[in-house]
């Protein structure tokens, strides 16, 4: 495929990206009811649901106003042969060239998420304030940004130069390599992120003696499933959104549980949330979910090894000449299709694994506990409980709430 092809071909993929997501987010937020719906009756009272409703059409405007002004950047940027521009200027002050793709990328990502800040500064202060989620500081975004900063150049910059030597050194065999290393990345990022990264941003504290871990080590022992690692994240300081998550394995595994989460919610449901965790480790999610991902990386790498020393692809991007971070950035637009294909695919596989850990709760512990939890967890974050069934498919990780309630309610059945 010549040059002008390959432009053609990168423009209407994010154009088409593009498209989808403008068409997506539409139909969620026309299927939107202004009466309550009676299916909702006894989760949302009129006045939440109308929050609700008017929570999900703010998001959905900043985010058309988000991804229009990055899509029309992209555009200009790739039409006008922006991207090489600014490798020609970079060339000219940097002759190293394992050097060149790093400071190509940072000055990238600086420039992107510098432009996107205001946005971002709009979404914590104007929206997530006006709905009463934000507890987040002006001093700790900025701070938030410059942490966000340092982890992404120590580790993403540290990862991108082993690339670029095994590219260098190696030719089309790097991907082998890199696949070994960045597997054994997602390992050790599964095991420590808690223990290295999280304490960065938040304070992780072992949870108290009480009623609370009483509960829980009588249903660890029941059911036979020591739990030692529960801690409890001060979430509190930028959101009142609530959430809980298992991390790490074997003896590295961590129940996390948001402050916010236990201050709206009894021991019993807490527990059932809790147990909703433990099915995920019981039910091998954690293992199987990051078997899945090497996968992925494994198709990625293994294409991206056919098309990185392609010199069209620089030449598409505006350059005059082959780069391997031009020849990464064009790699990274064609691929996007088949990364929505894998990713439609793994939140298939998500709201499968969200079922089995919910049945998993319902038969060790309390169905109702567990509905009772997802309903608050619901009601609490403002969630639209009747989404548009295409943009679940796209977008959604974890089934919807009255799927899941359906669910619940067919395992007490069945137990009963």
């Amino acid at each position: 495929m010549n040059t002008q092809a390959l432009l053609i071909l990168i423009l209407s993929v994010i154009t088409f990206d593009f498209i989808l997501e403008q068409i997506l987010d539409f139909l969620n937020l026309k299927h939107q009811k202004k009466e309550l719906p009676a299916a909702l009756k006894g989760i949302y009272d009129e006045k939440k649901y109308q929050q609700s409703l008017a929570y999900q059409k703010d998001n959905t405007k900043l985010s058309f106003i988000t991804s229009t002004f990055s899509f029309l950047l992209a555009f200009a940027l790739l039409i006008t042969g922006g991207f090489g521009y600014i490798d020609t200027l970079l060339r000219a002050e940097i002759a190293q060239t394992d050097l060149l793709p790093l400071v190509y990328f940072a000055v990238l990502f600086l420039g992107s998420d510098l432009l996107n800040t205001p946005f971002q500064w709009y979404r914590t202060f104007v929206i997530e304030e006006k709905y009463g989620f934000n507890k987040t500081t002006p001093r700790i975004f900025i701070t938030d940004k410059l942490k966000g900063y340092l982890i992404t150049f120590i580790i993403g910059g540290l990862l991108l130069w082993v690339l670029i030597v095994l590219i260098d050194q190696l030719g089309e065999a790097f991907w082998l390599y890199f696949l070994a290393i960045t597997a054994a990345f997602m390992l050790f990022m599964n095991m420590f992120y808690t223990t290295l990264i999280l304490p960065l941003f938040n304070k992780l504290k072992p949870l108290e003696e009480g009623e609370l871990k009483q509960a829980i080590n009588n249903y660890s022992t029941k059911i036979n499933f020591p739990i030692h690692n529960i801690f409890v994240i001060d979430g509190s300081r930028r959101s009142n959104k609530a959430n809980a998550f298992f991390s790490g394995l074997g003896k590295k595994k961590k129940i996390v549980l948001y402050d916010t989460l236990i201050q709206n919610h009894s021991t019993e449901e807490l527990v059932a949330v809790l147990a909703h965790e433990v099915g995920h480790y019981k039910k091998k999610h954690i293992v199987s979910g990051i078997f899945l991902s090497i996968v992925q990386v494994t198709i990625m790498l293994f294409i991206l090894s056919k098309m990185i020393f392609n010199e069209h692809l620089s030449l598409a991007l505006g350059a005059g000449q082959w780069g391997i971070h031009l020849n990464l950035m064009a790699f990274a637009i064609l691929y996007s299709p088949i990364s929505r294909l894998t990713g439609l695919l793994m939140n298939i596989f998500s709201r499968k694994n969200e079922f089995e850990a919910d049945a998993f709760a319902t038969n060790t512990y309390s169905g109702e506990a567990l509905k009772v939890a997802l309903k608050k967890l619901s009601v609490d974050n403002l969630s639209n409980l009747l989404p548009h069934s295409l943009y679940v498919f796209f977008h959604y990780s974890h089934p919807p709430l009255l799927q899941r309630l359906k669910a619940i309610e067919l395992k007490q059945k069945q137990l009963s």
